[in-house]
């Protein structure tokens, strides 16, 4: 399993927490705790793949996190898990739906069950995340190289060297994205993009233009084509991984501006 970041909402620690928080880390995932107070949620939400609320009597005065948790779950498609008493439970069902939580544990738990449970979430998770097809598109073949690694552990990538490559496999696949080279040899981006514009078949298909150059000229010839954004190929790893991931999960494109 691809190693997994879960952040744990919860007041405090304590022997349970602890003791679910050991198991966790020794299946790999990552763990992150944050208090049921929306500022501190916020900090901990970047590249999360489940959440798990811990209740305690806090739900009963924590009204804006627990609406802040329905909200970023759901529109970050983020896998929702809850463990506590009935009456906590039943508090907690006022201001998040049944069908938003992915998995409901009562208090008491034994941690190594939910830990193996919570497992399964993630690989449930990170099963509908490789569902999503992405073409690369560059004739650097070290960059393109260094992409494909950096996401074929979340997607599933074809990576070809030249345009009239891409053109020649988008005839017979559909990809949900395509990161294209804007500046490349004999057949370039935008002349790539203009193609697969004119297919009827393939014309819906989201581009994302990656380039070299960052000065405001060069962007801004970029964005008159109209790609569904672009990725500066000096942007680290997590940036690059990050952009994409918001991408499919709906976030408003952070390089648009």
């Amino acid at each position: 399993m691809t190693k997994s970041k879960i952040l744990i909402i919860s007041q405090g620690s304590g022997f349970m927490a602890d003791a679910l928080d050991n198991n966790l880390k020794g299946m790999g995932f990552e763990t992150e705790f944050a208090e049921p107070v929306v500022k501190k949620i916020e900090a901990g939400r970047a590249d999360c793949d489940i959440v798990l609320l811990l209740a305690g009597d806090y739900v009963y005065d924590s009204v804006d996190a627990l609406v802040y948790i329905k909200d970023i779950t759901a529109d970050d498609d983020i896998p929702l898990c809850v463990i506590g008493y009935n009456k906590e439970l039943v508090e907690i069902g006022k201001y998040i739906p049944e069908e938003c939580i992915s998995r409901t544990f009562k208090r008491p738990f034994d941690a190594k069950y939910v830990a193996d449970e919570l497992k399964a979430v993630a690989e449930v998770a990170s099963e509908n995340r490789l569902g999503k097809r992405i073409l690369l598109v560059d004739d650097d073949p070290t960059f393109l190289k260094m992409l494909q690694g950096w996401l074929s552990d979340r997607y599933r990538i074809t990576a070809v060297k030249s345009g009239m490559q891409a053109i020649t496999y988008i005839a017979n696949h559909k990809p949900d994205l395509i990161l294209l080279d804007y500046d490349m040899p004999i057949t370039p981006g935008p002349q790539v993009m203009e193609m697969i514009r004119s297919e009827i078949s393939a014309s819906e298909i989201p581009i994302i233009f990656l380039t070299g150059k960052s000065d405001r000229e060069s962007i801004m010839n970029v964005m008159k084509l109209k790609p569904q954004g672009y990725l500066l190929k000096a942007m680290s790893r997590d940036e690059i991984v990050a952009a994409v991931d918001n991408f499919f999960i709906g976030h408003k494109w952070d390089y648009l501006n």
